[in-house]
């Protein structure tokens, strides 16, 4: 378990046997015909077939207490970017191109201009991603939703949709010992861990500018949007590249590549964000955690053949400068970072 993370108010351990519960219970579900789910739980996204040749991947997701800095900064037009991002990384990570994304507002009060300024961030993310949003949810719920400050709470979460071909999966059975690892750059934080670093960073104030932000506001930091990656990894995609494999970096850290199964030792990290190194030391949050907590700079990996690293690594950098390759895959079934001595999951 995280300690600064439990002690800010989220211990994932208990997250962890909570979701396990609520599985536990869902796996039953009797439809009284075969199913189409076609991809292991845990995954990504999970994909069912539509026909022996095509599959759809659903992924849902929202933006979490990452809302909480926007409403107290009165700034609302990028944390609709972040729901999309939320979904259509995961999407891709199967392999699937996202087609349509439909969203859920729960709002304390209705305020038609905040709403209408929310969803200038879903336009930008959605034509960032490629999809449509011909469609969402509305919900006005003062009883349950309250503002930092109220009235002016709201919660922002949705649902993507992509289209894959069954035999294109991309599920990570076929990575071996040896195969490249390409890191692509963050943002920052992205849309994860904002219980804890929240906690550290808001007592400075949203306006404050600390020198290790080289410039930006804590809020500037906070409220960096999460990247997308959908064109580049579909540009990989449709390349000759061999892609065995993709990992979306989000809530978790490292951990997350552990879902597509193999090893992974990561020699050479991709540059950390100064915001990372903030919380890192005003928090007093232990190394470990802060890898098995935050993306730590690297927002999406993949798995590629050692041969089709260099190839890779080009297609990756046209639309993400700094992509390069980070480590190489292993048979250990651990994430190991060799230069900070840190071995995934933590023991």
């Amino acid at each position: 378990m995280s300690d600064a993370y439990a002690a800010a108010g989220v211990d994932t351990d208990q997250a962890d046997a909570g979701v396990g519960a609520l599985v536990s219970v869902l796996r039953t579900i009797e439809t009284g015909s075969p199913s189409r789910s076609v991809v292991p739980s845990g995954h990504y996204a999970s994909v069912l077939r539509v026909t022996d040749e095509l599959g759809i991947a659903i992924a849902t997701d929202g933006v979490g207490s990452k809302l909480v800095v926007a409403e107290q900064a009165d700034r609302l037009e990028t944390v609709g970017i972040d729901c999309v991002a939320m979904n259509v990384n995961d999407l891709i990570c199967v392999g699937a191109e996202p087609i349509a994304l439909v969203d859920y507002l729960a709002v304390e009060e209705v305020d038609a201009g905040r709403l209408a300024r929310i969803g200038v961030g879903l336009k930008v993310g959605a034509e960032a991603a490629g999809c449509e949003i011909p469609g969402g949810e509305l919900a006005v719920l003062p009883e349950l939703i309250k503002g930092h400050p109220s009235p002016h709470g709201f919660d922002l979460c949705a649902t993507a949709i992509g289209t894959v071909a069954i035999k294109d999966l991309v599920l990570g059975d076929r990575i071996a010992p040896g195969d490249a690892i390409i890191g692509v750059p963050s943002s920052g934080l992205h849309s994860n861990g904002y219980t804890l670093a929240r906690r550290v960073l808001e007592p400075l104030g949203l306006d404050a500018k600390p020198t290790e932000l080289e410039g930006a506001s804590v809020a500037d930091a906070l409220l960096e949007p999460t990247v997308i990656y959908v064109r580049a990894a579909l540009d990989l995609l449709r390349s000759e590249v061999d892609v065995r494999g993709l990992s979306h970096i989000t809530g978790g850290g490292l951990n997350n590549m552990l879902r597509i199964g193999s090893g992974y030792e990561i020699s050479d990290p991709l540059p950390v964000p100064p915001v990372f190194g903030l919380i890192h030391k005003l928090g007093d949050v232990e190394t470990a955690e802060m890898w098995e907590v935050f993306n730590m700079g690297c927002g999406l990996v993949a798995i590629v053949p050692d041969a089709d690293a260099d190839a890779a690594t080009e297609i990756l950098a046209a639309r993400h400068p700094g992509a390069r390759r980070i480590g190489t895959t292993t048979d250990t079934g651990t994430v190991t970072v060799p230069e900070l001595g840190l071995t995934f999951p933590l023991r």
